[in-house]
């Protein structure tokens, strides 16, 4: 089927936030630190505030101070209370210093250049495992900091986990191999950048138009931080250009809605390509150390992970992020029984991290599956081979999944849909597996393949929950009114399948409307893989109420009983007599007849499981050992994520995410100069893949049923941008005999790993 929202974006229709007009409207830029640490001991806005056009002007000295985080999570979040709207203290260059409201942006950029700052420069830390050394610089010295580790040490989060004796199990090991990873940072670059509209509606209350992945969340955070009730805020998610992370943060919405609140004028804000660089989020930057202990059969016994992740200046996400990076992969290899994850996320002054696709999971698979290779090398096995031996399957468990989840322990659960054996063997085959392997070319350029194996999550459990409304109108058709938010993804259009199905009527016959606080029950917003899995659940339940309720009706039309009645093409139809009544009539009998009623329900989801979807990578490279220059020939991946509600939007988002992962596996890098300033924030300078550079790509969808998933699904967002990396690193050694563990993996990387090598 198509997407419910395909021909109004394909013909440019679909109303995004800066599409909708208003008069009147202000414009706000931002006064950015030049400094990456100091204290503000002196602000004047005094030339600013006469220019003519200004019309408000914000920083610490005139706003509420409330610590807040700006992470989209759950309440309570557990990412540290450590921002402020504007503080008297910046952290890294770019982090703000005052905000301008003016009739145009030229105004508003003239204006900031006018504000007089006065700063004492302090002493700044940009490398992680040097900012948690004693004696390094305190980037969050204040006193109201609340839900940081250890702030005096720069630990913004911190968890360790030990199941069994890993030192036991190491040492009884027939081989023990360990080995460090390193991975920077990376954006998201969603084709609309960061964007917002704040306004007064007729009654007063706020209204905030916002492209975010959280509508929810940002309606809570900013009456926190705005000092006023829930219900004083509307926040409306129009449609989306994208947000893989970097929208599941609330750190314009407050700024635009206290100019909305102060002037009696509808307030924009909108971030620049630069600023989504360096003043938006970013993929957390992570060092990762593993120590594993193999029996000579090939059997993982004992695994050890240490993580070391780099939040940047504000530790959104921190806590979360860095325990993802074990528990998404730890449970993988669950033949062993000692296992032990430590994860420290520290402040650094360095721009902000936060969400981003993959969610950790590509941080600890990037280790992991490399580190496999080696272990497969050493042991004379073939790399699928030693994977096939050691990985979970369906029916099967691992400790990791009770002890570690996301901030806090998570739940036991088992496997209920693993089909992840066929996943390699048709990837494989696909991939020439054999032959390739032994087959490296002549001359400079060699080629070799390489694979890894990939699992995720549906959802955080007992955390995320979804709701949705469907309502029964008089023609037949149904509206459905959900909280889950589409980014582009196809969310609206999976909701509203799933929504047919169960009522059985095509999906013509359903009216989708997402993502308005005011107007759609709550969900907790598109992240963790989460939409089709949780979201789909609620819609599921709706449905099957509102089913319930239109056969109670019909019973009474037809003078049988429930039990003989069931939903067939828009009629409800008796088992017994056949006879028939079409979803029109029922609501047209229940809305004006006998017993009037509105024939509607809203249910909620929430699951203390997550069913992983399972996935299997494979890729050839040509490596030119002469320049270094890094090549992609084919590259297959095999995913298992349960029944796909929407086979081809399955596909694109495989397909999307892979490419974000290659992109970020080979060219994707932060320059920073010696005070920690990005120099290269446009995508001039940070090469970004395109479909020009797609390589011959194929996916291949392999069916299972998840039993506690909506028609048997599971997501399938995320998983396959962890693949990119440590399979491009495998085929890499396979071609040429050379270990990348750092990304990117430039030529000039490659050269330097080729003559260290010789």
């Amino acid at each position: 089927m198509e997407k419910v929202d395909g021909l109004c974006l394909a013909t440019g229709v679909a109303q995004f936030v800066d599409d909708q007009k208003f008069g009147g409207l202000l414009y706000i830029k931002f006064l950015y630190s030049p400094h990456p640490h100091a204290r503000i001991v002196k602000i004047d806005t005094t030339r600013a505030e006469k220019l003519n056009g200004v019309k408000c002007v914000l920083h610490f000295g005139n706003v509420p101070r409330v610590p807040h985080t700006t992470a989209g999570q759950g309440y309570p979040e557990p990412s540290p209370y450590d921002a402020v709207m504007f503080d008297n203290k910046v952290r890294f260059v770019g982090d703000r210093v005052a905000a301008v409201a003016a009739e145009s942006a030229d105004i508003a950029e003239e204006a900031c250049r006018l504000i007089a700052v006065e700063y004492e420069e302090l002493p700044a830390v940009f490398d992680p495992e040097a900012a948690i050394k004693a004696g390094a610089p305190v980037i969050h010295d204040e006193p109201d900091i609340r839900g940081a580790h250890d702030p005096k040490r720069n630990l913004a989060a911190r968890i360790e986990v030990e199941i069994g004796d890993i030192e036991k199990g190491l040492a009884q090991a027939d081989y023990r191999f360990e080995d460090r990873y390193d991975l920077g940072y990376a954006q998201h670059c969603p084709i609309e950048p960061h964007v917002c509209i704040a306004y007064l509606d007729d009654r007063d209350r706020l209204v905030i138009r916002t492209s975010t992945q959280v509508p929810f969340h940002a309606r809570r955070i900013c009456a926190q931080v705005l000092q006023i009730p829930e219900r004083q805020i509307r926040v409306i998610k129009p449609r989306i250009g994208g947000g893989f992370g970097a929208k599941q943060e609330v750190f314009l919405e407050y700024v635009a809605g206290l100019v909305a609140l102060r002037t009696r004028r509808p307030a924009k804000i909108e971030q620049t390509r630069a600023e989504e660089f360096f003043a938006s989020r970013t993929r957390h930057p992570h060092v990762v150390k593993l120590r594993v202990g193999v029996h000579k059969s090939g059997r993982i016994d004992a695994i050890d992970m240490y993580a070391l992740s780099n939040t940047g200046a504000y530790g959104t996400h921190a806590l979360t992020v860095v325990c993802n990076t074990g528990s998404k992969t730890l449970p993988m290899y669950n033949k062993g029984k000692h296992a032990k994850f430590i994860g420290e996320a520290c402040y650094t002054n360095l721009p902000i991290c936060g969400a981003y696709r993959g969610y950790g999971g590509t941080q600890g698979f990037f280790a992991l599956e490399g580190l496999m290779d080696d272990i497969a090398e050493r042991l004379r096995m073939d790399p699928l081979e030693i994977r096939r031996k050691n990985h979970i399957r369906e029916g099967e468990t691992s400790p990791v999944f009770a002890a570690l989840g996301e901030g806090k322990e998570g739940y036991d659960q088992s496997i209920g849909s693993c089909k992840l054996d066929q996943c390699i063997e048709i990837g494989a085959k696909e991939i020439n597996w054999a032959r390739e392997r032994k087959q490296h070319g002549a001359g400079p350029v060699r080629t070799g393949v390489g694979c890894a194996i990939l699992m995720q999550g549906s959802g955080i459990p007992g955390i995320d929950m979804g709701a949705a409304t469907i309502k029964l109108n008089e023609d037949g058709s149904f509206n459905l009114l959900v909280g889950a938010t589409d980014l582009g993804t196809g969310s609206d259009t999976v909701l509203t399948q799933i929504a047919a199905e169960a009522l059985a009527v095509p999906v013509e016959k359903i009216v989708v409307y997402s993502s308005d606080t005011d107007f759609t029950p709550f969900d907790v917003g598109a992240y963790a893989s989460s939409t089709t899995y949780i979201s789909g659940g609620a819609v599921k339940k709706t449905a099957e109420n509102v089913r319930r309720q239109m056969i109670a009706v019909a019973a009474e039309i037809l003078s049988e009983k429930p039990e003989t009645l069931h939903c067939e093409d828009g009629h409800v139809v008796s088992k017994k007599s056949k006879k028939k009544i079409s979803y029109k009539n029922i609501s047209l009998r229940s809305l004006y007849s006998r017993n009037q009623i509105q024939i509607e329900a809203t249910e909620s989801h929430v699951s203390y499981v997550s069913p992983p979807p399972f996935a299997a990578h494979f890729v050839k490279v040509a490596v030119d050992t002469e320049t270094g220059y890094l090549k992609l020939i084919k590259y297959v991946m095999v995913v298992d994520c349960g029944v796909a509600i929407h086979p081809k939007l399955a596909e694109g988002q495989s397909e999307g995410a892979a490419m974000n992962g290659i992109s970020y596996a080979l060219t994707e890098e932060f320059v920073f100069n010696s005070r920690g300033a990005m120099t290269n924030a446009s995508f001039l300078d940070y090469k970004l893949f395109s479909t020009r550079d797609l390589p011959d790509m194929k996916t291949i969808l392999v069916p299972s049923y998840e039993p506690s998933g909506p028609f048997g699904a599971k997501s399938i967002a995320e998983i396959n941008i962890n693949g990119p990396a440590p399979a491009i690193s495998n085929a890499v050694k396979n071609a040429c005999g050379i270990r990348l563990k750092s990304i990117p993996f430039t030529p000039e990387k490659v050269l330097k790993a080729l003559k260290e090598a010789r």
